[in-house]
Formats: C-alpha cells, sequence, structure tokens
C-alpha cells in the first residue's frame, strides 16, 4: 500500500539578521522546552514559498490573497479585461463574494455597503479570499452566456408571475416591478448555472498551486472549499537564543556633523528546524484527480522550497541567504514532527549545527523503535554528521538534486 505522507526536515543555520517580526516591530519568539527561541511563523514561510522565484519558474503566478474587493476588481479587469467587460468583472467578483457572505459571516464583506461606498466603505468585513484568474474566468463566462441567452419563454413567465407582489418592510415596502422580476430572473438563472458548474470552477481553481497545498476556507457558495495538503510548522530555533539590539544611524550625506535618522533593531543569528507535511492522496484530490506521480513531483518542489527559500524581511540590512545545511524526507503513513528532538534546546558544542543534526537523527531513531514506525526515508547531510558511525539506518544522499530524485521515485530508488 502507498504512503501517503511526506515529512520534510530541514535544519537551516541563518548568520545574524531578523527574518520576521511581530506588531511591536521585534523579532518573533516562542518558548519551547522552557527556553526561549527564535520563531519564523508558518504564514511568513508560505508566503514567501509561493512569491520565490523558483515557484515562480514552476508553478506559474501563485493566487492573490486580498480582502479589498475595491483593489481585487481592478486586479482582475488588468488580468481579464482582454476577454471579458469590466462591468461583467465586477459583477462576478461581487457575485463570487456575496455567495461566501451567505456562507460564512467571518470571512466575507458586506457587499452592499461596499457597492454604496464604491469601495471606501465596507474594508472591515471585505472577503478574505485566495482570488485564482483562472476560477474567475470560470465565472465571467458563465455569467456572460447567460446574459447573452437571456431567459426562455417559460423562464420569463415563472419570473413575471411575482410582478406586483410586495417586499421591503416600513417605508422601503413596494410592489415588484417587471423589470424587478426579470433581473431577478437572470440573477437566480446565472446562479443555477454557476452552481451546474462548480465542477468545472473547482478544477479552474485546482490550477494555482499554493490554494492545492494551503488550501482555501469557505462553507459553501461559489468560494469553494480547499482542504491544504501541506501542513507547515514555525521554524523555530534549535536552541535558546537571545536577540541583540542593533543601534544603527543613517548617514546624511548633506551634513557635516551627526546623522540623519537613528534607530534600533532586534536581530540574532541560530539553527532553525523547519517542518512541514504533505498529504499526497489530498493533493492529488486538489488537483482535480491528480495522479500520485504528479504529486510526487510537487513533493519535490516543495524540499526544494524548503531548503532554499528564505523570508527576505531586512535582507538588504543582514542579507542572510543561507541554504539548508540538512534535509531529511519520509514517505510516511503518517506526518511525524521530529520537534520534539529540541525540547530540550542544544547546547554549544563546537557551533549549533552539528549537535542539532545529532539531536535530530537520535530522535528520529527512538521514535521509529518505540513505535515500530515503518517508513522509508533518506537524507542530504552537508555536516555529514549521519555518516557518522553509529548513525541511524537510512539512505544518504550526496547532493539534494540527489534527495529529490529518490523523493520522485517514491523513496524507492
Amino acid at each position: 500500500m502507498n504512503k501517503n505522507f511526506i515529512n520534510f526536515h530541514v535544519l537551516i543555520s541563518h548568520s545574524p539578521s531578523c527574518l520576521n517580526r511581530d506588531d511591536m516591530n521585534m523579532q518573533k519568539t516562542a518558548v519551547f522546552g522552557g527556553v526561549r527561541r527564535v520563531r519564523v511563523s508558518s504564514q511568513s514561510l508560505k508566503y514567501w514559498l509561493r512569491n520565490s522565484d523558483y515557484y515562480k519558474r514552476i508553478f506559474g503566478k501563485p493566487s492573490v490573497r486580498t480582502k479589498r474587493l475595491d483593489l481585487a476588481i481592478p486586479w482582475l479587469v488588468e488580468e481579464l479585461g482582454k476577454e471579458f467587460e469590466p462591468d461583467l468583472i465586477r459583477k462576478a467578483a461581487t457575485a463570487f463574494v456575496r455567495s461566501a457572505k451567505k456562507s460564512d459571516a467571518s470571512e466575507v464583506v458586506d457587499v452592499e455597503e461596499e457597492e454604496e461606498g464604491n469601495g471606501a466603505k465596507g474594508d472591515k468585513k471585505l472577503a478574505v479570499a485566495p482570488w485564482v484568474v483562472a476560477e474567475m474566468k470560470v465565472i465571467c463566462s458563465v455569467i456572460e452566456a447567460v446574459e447573452r441567452d437571456g431567459l426562455t419563454d417559460d423562464e420569463r413567465e415563472k419570473a413575471l408571475k411575482r410582478v406586483g407582489k410586495m417586499v421591503g418592510k416600513g417605508n422601503d415596502r413596494r410592489a415588484l416591478t417587471e423589470a424587478d422580476c426579470l433581473r431577478e430572473g437572470i440573477e437566480q438563472k446565472i446562479q443555477r448555472h454557476l452552481n451546474e458548474s462548480s465542477q468545472a470552477i473547482a478544477t479552474a481553481l485546482g490550477s494555482a498551486m499554493d490554494v492545492a497545498l494551503s488550501g482555501r476556507m469557505a462553507t459553501s457558495g461559489l468560494m469553494t472549499s480547499i482542504d491544504g495538503a501541506l501542513a507547515v510548522a514555525p521554524a523555530i530555533t534549535t536552541h535558546a537564543a537571545e536577540s541583540d539590539i542593533d543601534w544603527f544611524t543613517a548617514v546624511d550625506d548633506l551634513v557635516d556633523v551627526g546623522s540623519g535618522h537613528l534607530d534600533t533593531q532586534e536581530f540574532s543569528a541560530g539553527v532553525f528546524y523547519r517542518y512541514a507535511s504533505l498529504n499526497l492522496q489530498q493533493l492529488q484530490n486538489n488537483l482535480g484527480g491528480g495522479s500520485r506521480d504528479q504529486a510526487l513531483k510537487v513533493a519535490v518542489h516543495a524540499l526544494h522550497l524548503l531548503a532554499t527559500v528564505v523570508p527576505s524581511a531586512k535582507q538588504q540590512s543582514f542579507a542572510a541567504h543561507n541554504l539548508a545545511d540538512f534535509a531529511m524526507v519520509s514517505v510516511s503513513d503518517q506526518p511525524i514532527s521530529l520537534a520534539n528532538a529540541f525540547e530540550r534546546s542544544v547546547k554549544n558544542q563546537d557551533g549549533f549545527l552539528k549537535p542539532s543534526v545529532t539531536a535530530l537523527l537520535s530522535y528520529w531513531d527512538k521514535i521509529h523503535r518505540g513505535y515500530g514506525i515503518d517508513e522509508r526515508t533518506a537524507v542530504f547531510d552537508l555536516t555529514e554528521t549521519s555518516g557518522g558511525p553509529g548513525g541511524p539506518d537510512l539512505a544518504r544522499k550526496a547532493t539534494l538534486p540527489d534527495l529529490e530524485k529518490w523523493l520522485l521515485g517514491d523513496g524507492l530508488v
């Protein structure tokens, strides 16, 4: 039976840097095992993974995540303006958000307020959604076709049966006109055809690999819910790490004495443990019924991204463009994090890197023996720690491409 999970374990040593900050502009941290570590949030990691040059080269443009409908519509017009009229695109985007409004109030805009305010109002209630051009293209096509064809004689007759019906409350009560009923009939037909096109919409959504990997939360409506296939943990240092304060100045070249700007910035250095788990079957589903081989190809690229992509925050000041020193991959029956290898923080022994590799391998070995876990595991290790005598029994690869090739072969080569 095929094992369904790929576990990625990456150790990467960052020189002095400040890769992820909190709302107080301080370096993000976490207490684990009773000591403070430096942390890079999973949101930050995922953001930089999907916005990296490697991702765009392999998977194309990622989705656009915005809660601003007033910004999403101009962007969609720019992307789809050669195929559809701007008014149609706006209608499609509004229908998309309005359908989600019916299902999950926590994620959506008050569309009526947005329309009345012409984009100025309603910002606090706007939808948080990964917008995918291919998905919106299908929605626009459906709406365009319905508006072009109009109502059949039967549909028109049914729609007009409501003429004169009183709607609204209090002073807003009024009778429906013929135009009201025909417009409502068209909207209902659009909704009906969109529902019938749900599979085409879902398939188009699957073209955005970041959505297939990270998912999208919705409960109904056009905003199709996608369960994420890739679970990513926040990266933490394997050891205690205290921040230093960089007191810096910006020199004013046209002033002889003093500086133009004074400020401080936290920074630190350390060995970070990155962990992610990929559910292959979920990914195959998200890709619209993709094969295991397709999912394994995505897994290979996920490994490459986890081993090479670094958040760009403050990099113009610190340039901590470090690559992973160690990467271990398991083809397994379940997701297994090895973070507890560092619950007891690693101590400095001629640096933190080698003892971190030793702690990780030792814990992996204990877990496997203790639980009798059967999985296929291989490692790429620049420190060569895993190749030492008495090390655990796992496949060792000389280069990251070798490890990627092994993973592409399902861990069988």
